[in-house]
């Protein structure tokens, strides 16, 4: 990487750094991309995992967003059909709630228009009685009727993982725990990047003709690397989560709610045998690498979701971990809520050429990375000469692992190969295609396990973590990216037969080194030396403390003695 100039810097490994990456290296331009933590490490990873149009940006009047996101959802849905998996939602009305029942019926009908009546299923409208039967443990009071309508559910982690992988495929020069410390400008206009080694301190220059800042929440810390005076683009806003066991909420489906609260839309949403309810949305000042779940997030969430599942009487004591992240928003003209704040992305390029990518949400990633590229193409125009060329197919191209759509065939023919029902199912849901690959580079798998977490890994800054992990008591309120990838790695290298790293047959030396054999004297090796071909690096463990809040660890935050629970509710 540091080597020889690149094309196109990307700085920022979430899912819109890897959506730009995998279309700049399919456009054929020579693409480096760095991120200071894990991959997907940021926000990309502690989302509500929805690839959804959004329906309540229906009432905010922002179709053009909600007719893109529900194109983008038919996409992904299309290109990572093990990633990305539809998902029935009921939304129970009730007599005098905010959004009556005309309007909401009205709402439905307006978002199938806008996916082009192309949704999974068109939506229904059920009535008190079936709404009950479908949903027995909703509040019965007052309830009117439900709309069950489709949006899909995603493994937010794995899906940047395998954007990433893509990318790699593709030629992108990839490398994770490799910090940018300053923008060089060798005429004035920004051409690359000062690149820190986290693993070794080690410093490094890596030269690009364009420079993209995709970092997320810290995409303000990055611009002000060029311009110490720059304005802040972003409102961040904190979206919170809780996870439970799923049998103590007693839902069969996923619901979408309305917090008698503040009257937030928000979710309870499956995982398998566990339940998540978020989101939050509140102003954050915090640094995104400082963001916590305080207790009153979670008490909002608990008393939001009793007064709907009232026989749930959901506490502190139930909850087994959280998770909180910064939305990247983009600040607005004027003063609104943080729920009112607008999903749409924007491009902006400074004086000296920094090109920074901001807003936007995890369903509208590939759009954001193909408008990103669009400008680079035309930067690179004006520097070179080179034609533009026309764009990636990035919307038929199938990620790692999404060749096919047949997942039942797949589950079977890891259970022809010896695998349990169990044990197939989850190597499909994380690997796709590419789950028959991993088998056999397990060497087998045990009738009731999952595959052993030490095989095919990505090089992490955490032990690693089954992708999407459900989160469990004790674990790190940050959930890690830290998971399996699938080809590449342990026992014979790409399983596809494609290099699993950098451009095809690069040597597997670190991405910031010379991957030219050093001289006499000089030093030996990068690091890498002697390992398969690899997606990223491992930096050295590190501990990882509990869910924090103003009371302690959230699964401490039991109230009372002798065992004894204090029930939420809204009223």
């Amino acid at each position: 990487m540091a080597a020889e100039p690149v094309d196109v810097l990307v700085i920022g490994g979430g899912i819109t750094g890897a959506g730009i990456a995998r279309d700049a290296a399919l456009r054929g331009f020579r693409t480096a991309v760095v991120d200071k933590g894990d991959l997907g490490g940021g926000t990309s990873s502690l989302s509500s995992r929805l690839i959804h149009g959004g329906i309540r940006y229906l009432e905010q009047g922002q179709f053009r967003l909600v007719f893109e996101a529900s194109r983008e959802r038919r996409v992904l849905l299309g290109i990572a059909p093990h990633l990305v998996h539809p998902l029935p939602f009921l939304f129970p009305v009730y007599r005098g709630a905010r959004i009556p029942a005309w309007k909401l019926r009205a709402g439905m009908w307006l978002y199938d228009l806008l996916a082009a009546f192309h949704n999974v299923k068109m939506h229904r409208w059920l009535g008190r009685k079936a709404t009950q039967r479908l949903e027995p443990g909703l509040r019965d009071k007052e309830l009117k009727g439900a709309a069950l309508y489709y949006d899909a559910q995603t493994d937010d982690a794995r899906l940047v993982i395998a954007t990433m992988r893509s990318a790699a495929h593709a030629g992108a020069l990839v490398a994770n725990y490799a910090e940018v410390t300053a923008l060089i400008k060798p005429d004035g206009r920004v051409g690359g990047a000062t690149v820190r080694d986290e693993l070794t301190g080690r410093t490094s220059i890596v030269r690009a003709l364009v420079v993209v800042n995709a970092t997320g929440p810290w995409v303000d810390r990055v611009r002000r690397l060029d311009d110490a005076g720059s304005d802040l683009l972003l409102r961040p806003t904190k979206g919170v989560h809780v996870a439970l066991p799923r049998k103590r909420v007693g839902h069969t489906q996923a619901v979408t709610l309305m917090s008698p609260i503040d009257g937030r839309v928000m979710f309870v949403l499956p995982w398998g045998d566990l339940s998540y309810i978020g989101t939050t949305d509140t102003d954050e000042d915090a640094s995104p690498d400082d963001v916590r779940a305080t207790a009153d997030d979670v008490v909002y969430l608990l008393r939001s979701a009793n007064a709907f599942f009232p026989h749930a009487r959901l506490s502190p004591a139930d909850v087994i971990a959280s998770w909180a992240g910064l939305r990247p928003l983009l600040r607005p003209p004027r003063q609104v809520g943080p729920s009112a704040a607008s999903r749409e992305h924007r491009l902006v390029e400074s004086p000296s050429g920094l090109l920074t990518i901001a807003g936007g949400k995890l369903t509208t990633y590939r759009v954001m990375a193909r408008d990103a590229v669009d400008r680079v193409a035309a930067r690179l125009r004006q520097l070179d000469g080179r034609p533009r060329g026309p764009r990636a197919p990035t919307d038929r191209l199938p990620l790692p692992g999404g060749e096919t759509a047949d997942l039942e065939g797949l589950v079977k023919a890891a259970m022809e190969r010896g695998a349990s029902e169990r044990t197939a199912r989850h190597l499909v849901a994380a690997y796709g295609s590419e789950a028959a690959a991993v088998l056999n580079g397990a060497g087998g798998i045990g009738a009731d396990g999952p595959p052993p977490r030490g095989c095919l890994r990505q090089r992490s800054g955490r032990s690693s973590q089954p992708g999407g992990p459900r989160p469990r008591a004790g674990a790190t309120h940050r959930r890690r990216a830290g998971d399996p990838v699938g080809r590449g790695g342990a026992r014979g290298g790409a399983g596809d037969g494609g290099s699993a790293f950098g451009r095809a047959g690069a040597a597997p030396t670190s991405v910031l080194c010379d991957p030219r054999p050093s001289g006499a004297g000089g030093e030996p090796g990068c690091g890498l030396a002697g390992r398969g071909p690899r997606l990223g690096r491992d930096p050295p463990c590190r501990g990882g403390g509990g869910v924090s809040g103003p009371g302690g660890a959230i699964p401490r935050l039991r109230q009372g003695g002798g065992g004894g629970r204090r029930i939420l509710t809204a009223g």
